[in-house]
């Protein structure tokens, strides 16, 4: 009876009684008893089958109201593999793509929801790190017995905080990375002043490994870029080289055109990468065993490079035996 609930139907069944008894008065009026009593006969076997097709296709259309209400509370999806032609047929096919998308769009969500939550609790444990050892160093000063032990603790507390500024400055640019909110001025980029722009603030610390800088770049050498992201690439990957090279040690940098592209070849002489890292180099927060830094500096910088079209690859240098960094900025990408 829940045929009968359907105010459409029942509209639809009134009219169709209506007419057919006016039809059926009509034919006994014309042509006597027996043609009224065909038309009623008539009347009523359609009013019958009119029944029989709208309770049929009202059963589909329960059914199909069921396994939607499925979909959106149980998580399965609509199977149309019992789909016939026809507008129903048609309507659970569309409802099948929407579902479909709404699921993918759901574990994508799902997706980027863990992935914030794992940033989160990255974040959170690379800056307390260096708050921790902030704490301790800030302890170490009101315990301490001269000026000179005094002294050696601010110099040690005055990294901790350029680390944890560092770190602040990088999250932030690589929030932006995220969000697409990188805006890549394409210009000319002259290479000299590219490499000079990238050392300018590494030089003190340098000076104080005692690691030299040795440079060959290419006369009049351009390529389509941003300088001033670029220069943040190239610094991030001079950064990690300086970190990982021991004292007395070389970080090189080249820089050239071929026919293909521009590239940035950059070379320590430190241990190298090691074979379980090198698949990992890129990944954000990932540090490898005796690594100094947070595991930044590289992604941020192959996301730069990515921004201008342009890509960033590691490995070992055959003739040093050191990491090998390689930039390329296709010619043909503005």
């Amino acid at each position: 009876m829940g045929l009968l609930r359907n105010r459409a139907f029942c509209r639809e069944l009134a009219l169709m009684a209506g007419v057919l008894a006016a039809a059926a008065a009509l034919a006994c009026a014309v042509e006597g008893g027996g043609a009224g009593a065909w038309a009623l006969g008539t009347g009523a076997l359609s009013c019958a089958l009119f029944w029989a097709f709208s309770a049929r296709r009202h059963r589909e259309i329960a059914r199909l109201a069921e396994e939607v209400d499925e979909v959106l509370h149980g998580g399965r999806r609509i199977d149309f593999s019992d789909c016939r032609e026809g507008d129903l047929a048609v309507l659970k096919n569309e409802l099948a793509k929407m579902t479909a998308a709404l699921a993918g769009a759901n574990e994508r969500l799902g997706r980027e929801k863990q992935a914030l939550a794992d940033a989160l609790a990255d974040v959170s444990h690379q800056i307390r790190t260096p708050l921790t050892a902030i704490g301790l160093t800030v302890a170490a000063i009101e315990a301490a017995r001269d000026d000179a032990e005094r002294f050696r603790a601010l110099r040690e507390l005055e990294g901790l905080v350029e680390r944890v500024g560092w770190l602040v400055t990088a999250l932030l640019k690589l929030a932006k990375v995220d969000a697409g909110a990188i805006r890549v001025q394409a210009s000319a980029v002259d290479a000299q002043r590219l490499v000079r722009e990238a050392l300018a603030p590494l030089e003190g610390a340098l000076d104080l490994r005692g690691v030299a800088v040795e440079t060959r770049v290419e006369p009049g050498a351009t390529f389509t870029g941003d300088a001033a992201w670029s220069a943040e690439a190239l610094g991030n990957v001079l950064k990690n080289c300086m970190e990982h090279t021991p004292s007395g040690g070389v970080v090189c940098v080249r820089a050239f055109e071929d026919a293909v592209a521009f590239r940035i070849l950059v070379t320590d002489t430190g241990p190298g990468i090691a074979p379980e890292d090198l698949p990992h180099l890129f990944e954000r927060f990932y540090r490898g065993a005796g690594s100094e830094g947070f595991g930044i500096g590289l992604s941020l910088a192959r996301s730069l490079a990515a921004a201008q079209g342009g890509t960033l690859s590691a490995g070992n240098d055959p003739d040093t035996g050191g990491a090998r960094f390689e930039f390329a900025f296709p010619k043909m990408v503005v």
